[in-house]
């Protein structure tokens, strides 16, 4: 397929992740004006002050910014921000009413399930490296003007901005503290959604027993290593290192068997995400 189209996974993607951001806003945000940054936030707060509906709003921000950024995002990242807008713009209308459901009357839970949705809703086209526009043009455009700053800490500076013009338009304190909570839940959620609850653990361990843990590893854990090769910095002995991903309850186990056979070994343990490959997940 040519790389510059969206395939039709990646098209329901966008679809999904934009109708769950459209309940998100519309059902839990909106009717208690919790604004938790990028450009929809600031439509909340806008609505909040004139109670112009969101997709109008979304839409005249997202357009001239799109017509700006154009030049800047690739082909197939112009057809996905344009789809994800589209898509979002749509979403908004056909949820607009959701705002008047009442789904509850407690801004925490309102910040917590519209949170839920929301990092459901990005991780959905994060995993496309799609987009809805908003803050992530604004990053992109931003970042011409100052390039010694990253367009994550400039899309981050916007958030922000967003955040407290929440409380400033509510003028409660409380309204701009559910906006940054809900802000760093969203972040956390998507996060899970983009890499999954699969964690593992990878281990480096330096041992002058390396060939009988390798053994023992491969014996109990039936697990395969890899042997890559060090040297000492101080002595400038030749050393084999043994790197080696296990799932979380192997990693006690593993600890164990390093201890039997070398309780002196050098033992690195990291945490990582997404591993793919033989024993593991399959790259989607």
């Amino acid at each position: 397929m040519n790389k510059k189209f969206l395939s039709l996974n990646e098209i329901l993607f966008l679809i999904i992740g934009c109708i769950l951001m459209s309940v998100s806003l519309t059902m839990f945000f909106e009717p208690h004006a919790i604004a938790p940054g990028g450009l929809t936030g600031l439509a909340i707060v806008i609505n909040s002050i004139v109670n112009i509906p969101l997709w109008i709003i979304n839409l005249s921000f997202n357009v001239p910014l799109f017509i700006l950024a154009y030049k800047i995002l690739s082909k197939k990242d112009c057809l996905k921000t344009i789809l994800g807008i589209i898509f979002l713009t749509i979403g908004l209308k056909l949820t607009a009413n959701l705002a008047n459901i009442n789904a509850t009357s407690d801004p925490i839970l309102a910040s917590i399930c519209g949170s839920i949705l929301m990092g459901i809703s990005l991780g959905f086209i994060f995993r496309i490296n799609g987009s809805t526009g908003g803050t992530d043009l604004i990053g992109i455009l931003a970042n011409k003007f100052f390039p010694h700053l990253s367009v994550a800490v400039l899309m981050g500076i916007a958030d922000f901005v967003v955040v407290v013009l929440s409380g400033v338009a509510s003028s409660q304190l409380e309204i701009a503290l559910y906006s940054a909570v809900s802000l760093y839940a969203i972040v956390k959620i998507t996060d899970i959604v983009i890499e999954g609850f699969n964690y593992s653990k990878s281990f480096m361990i330096i041992s002058d027993k390396s060939d009988e843990l390798i053994t023992i590893i491969m014996e109990e854990l039936d697990r395969g290593a890899t042997f890559l090769k060090g040297e000492g910095g101080y002595t400038r002995a030749e050393k084999d290192i043994i790197f080696i991903v296990v799932s979380r309850k192997q990693v006690v186990t593993l600890k164990k068997l390093v201890k039997s056979i070398d309780p002196n070994a050098f033992v690195v343990v990291t945490e990582t995400h997404e591993i793919f490959g033989n024993g593991f997940k399959q790259i989607y």
